[in-house]
């Protein structure tokens, strides 16, 4: 009996120290694939509205048709609630928005990606995403289903960048030597770093589609690996003063945590003005949300853009 109990116990040790060594050489794999690539990480911002407000009413026009945005969102059957707000309210601003689901729903029209895993979705997402639209549109906007976009602001974000460059842009986050978009806050490709992603994505080794460590990673981490793999890197989003502008957290979060950082400035302290994303909503906020952006105006008050972004007809 001790000796079946000790060799159980070796057999334990053993087990352990070989899940340590292929986690271990699945870290290494991933290093050495990305070592060639020197990329020193810098934060984007968005342009400053004094240039903007110089360039010509043609010029402007000319840019703002320029952009042209498609927008994708994720959801699961759980998230029909999610759903129906984020249909009803901020999607109407891309240029086009499509829902990939997990399974085909009757309630709603969506591309039916049939697996629940979040990775799998997303490679799928992408790639049929390419497939059908590199002609069409120069900036592919990734969301789940509890983000809120101002569309406007993501354009006016994209002005003076040029899509065939490989932009991979949100909200980032280091997670050891990996820096990645943090999904919850939405990812932005451009059409460049979408056609490489198409690339790798069809590379097991580079790019597998159920990750390459014992342990399994995060969708966005997985992205930035296999993005890592082209040369693409993640690129921290901020505004003229250096405020993040793709935001992982509801506003009421950000006021709640201004409130008890920044007491004197809570609303300096807590977004920026031209914030893109917010993340967390339930629906009832997303509606509250699609107010306050788009129809509450103080009465009285003239708005003069330097940039008219105007949503698709209808």
């Amino acid at each position: 009996m001790m000796s079946e109990s000790s060799s159980f116990v070796k057999g334990l040790v053993l087990g352990g120290a070989f899940c340590m060594v292929v986690t271990l050489l699945g870290h290494i794999k991933v290093g050495l694939g990305t070592k060639g690539h020197h990329h020193e990480h810098h934060h984007l911002q968005a342009p400053n509205k004094e240039d903007v407000l110089n360039l010509s009413e043609a010029e402007r026009m000319e840019l703002s048709r320029s952009i042209r945005v498609y927008c994708i969102i994720l959801v699961k059957p759980k998230d029909l609630g999610h759903w129906a707000a984020v249909k009803e309210t901020w999607s109407k601003h891309c240029d086009k928005a499509e829902f990939y689901s997990s399974e085909n729903i009757k309630a709603f029209h969506s591309v039916a990606l049939n697996t629940n895993d979040m990775w799998s979705m997303m490679r799928k997402a992408y790639k049929i995403t390419y497939e059908r639209y590199k002609d069409e549109f120069n900036w592919f906007f990734l969301a789940y289903p509890t983000t809120f976009a101002i569309v406007e602001n993501l354009k006016y974000f994209l002005l003076k960048k040029d899509p065939a460059q490989p932009f991979y842009i949100g909200h980032t986050v280091k997670s050891g030597d990996l820096e990645y978009v943090d999904g919850e806050g939405g990812i932005v490709l451009s059409i460049e770093s979408l056609r490489r992603l198409s690339r790798v994505l069809e590379d097991p080794d580079k790019c597998p589609e159920q990750g390459g460590m014992i342990w399994k990673l995060a969708e966005d981490k997985q992205l930035a690996i296999c993005l890592k793999y082209t040369g693409v890197f993640a690129e921290n989003a901020e505004d003229s003063e250096g405020k993040d502008v793709f935001n992982t957290k509801s506003v009421g979060a950000l006021i709640k945590e201004a409130m008890s950082t920044h007491p004197q400035q809570v609303v300096d302290g807590c977004c920026s003005d031209m914030a893109i994303t917010f993340s967390g909503l339930a629906p009832n906020h997303m509606h509250v949300m699609m107010y306050g952006v788009y129809r509450l105006r103080p009465y009285g008050h003239t708005y003069d853009d330097a940039l008219v972004f105007l949503p698709p007809p209808g």
